[in-house]
């Protein structure tokens, strides 16, 4: 362990370090100028700093204050080496978090016994803080092994609800990306990008409760199969909600309020502007901007430019304004999500009954 001596006297650093020669696990480090040593300790991670006082270019407590503003060095132990009539300098060395002293002239022994026990507790600290490092990873790769899980559980989830409906797997790969790319738009910090993105294929999960005679429906639907098919985003919340996954979280949100509209004309909640959960608000322009420039058996794919300007067309009205600028702020990464993950569209194989 490195014991940094700092002493303007030459004799007095050949002094110290014979006197810590036999001291386990000590190598000293010898500054005669402590300016230098600042540097030095600037860019190095000493054990220990023994300091003398008095010293023509900076004294002692000049050279610890100092020290002590350097990154990482508030805990390092020093010992600070005064003469037995400085009292007063004890007492500002104290203030400024000197760890002990040694009084001149120094005895060996001491001087061992001393710098050897704040050794042994800078070791301890330091295997602590390695500790400390290695729980944190630890908790990092849970954390992460967790998210993973809770994306798989998305996924699987979301490939469930394509069983149930003529989406294709695409729409939601696009839609997913369209609603990051909005969040990020609005200056969202990466993990809430994230967030959105492994949640919004699950806007229509509520689905799988929707009786096929009404979800998989050719012609017009009632009024009354109008009012069972929105029961999907309750049906959808319902799956989701509970959950202390933030992932999950998040899905119910959207699943919820995804066909809110900003002038409170939406449902299941008639919301109105930012009541709507900023994460419902991101997926329903993303949704119904990858809809109408999908192809689907009952109608043509739109051009990306008429699906824009149907966006901006229901800014205000169907649409969070700032949504529809968000999505549309970046055009070539748009039409780059488009290309992406533009297949031609497949329906989910059906088994026989």
């Amino acid at each position: 362990m490195d014991v940094l001596i700092v002493d303007d006297e030459p004799t007095n650093l050949e002094l110290f370090s014979h006197m810590l020669a036999t001291t386990v696990g000590a190598t000293p480090r010898l500054a005669s100028d402590p300016v230098a040593a600042l540097d030095w300790c600037a860019t190095n991670e000493p054990d220990l700093v023994l300091l003398d006082y008095m010293m023509p270019t900076m004294d002692g407590l000049e050279f610890l204050r100092r020290f002590r503003a350097l990154p990482g060095k508030a805990m390092t132990p020093v010992v600070m080496v005064t003469a037995d009539t400085e009292s007063a300098v004890r007492h500002q060395a104290l203030q400024l978090s000197a760890n002990d002293f040694l009084t001149k002239p120094v005895n060996t022994a001491e001087l061992r016994a001393r710098v050897g026990n704040l050794l042994t507790l800078r070791k301890a600290q330091r295997e602590l803080a390695n500790r400390a490092t290695w729980l944190a990873d630890e908790v990092r790769k849970a954390t992460a092994a967790i998210a993973e899980r809770d994306r798989e559980i998305i996924l699987r989830l979301s490939r469930a609800a394509e069983y149930r409906d003529p989406e294709t797997g695409d729409h939601l790969l696009r839609m997913a990306a369209y609603a990051a790319l909005t969040a990020r738009n609005l200056g969202m910090d990466p993990d809430q990008c994230t967030l959105v993105r492994d949640a919004a294929p699950m806007h229509d999960i509520g689905k799988v409760g929707i009786a096929d005679s009404i979800l998989l429906k050719r012609g017009r639907l009632t009024s009354e199969e109008v009012t069972v098919m929105r029961g999907h985003a309750r049906i959808g919340a319902d799956i989701l909600e509970g959950s202390s996954s933030p992932l999950l979280q998040v899905a119910a949100q959207i699943a919820l309020s995804h066909h809110e509209k900003f002038d409170g004309s939406g449902y299941p909640q008639g919301l109105i502007g930012t009541a709507i959960p900023i994460y419902g608000r991101i997926t329903a322009v993303a949704d119904v901007f990858d809809a109408l420039t999908s192809e689907r058996p009952y109608k043509k794919a739109w051009t990306l430019e008429a699906a824009a300007e149907h966006l901006r067309a229901g800014a205000g009205a169907h649409f969070d304004p700032d949504c529809v600028r968000a999505l549309l702020a970046d055009w070539p990464a748009v039409c780059a999500i488009h290309q992406q993950h533009n297949t031609t569209p497949s329906q989910p194989e059906r088994k026989a009954a």
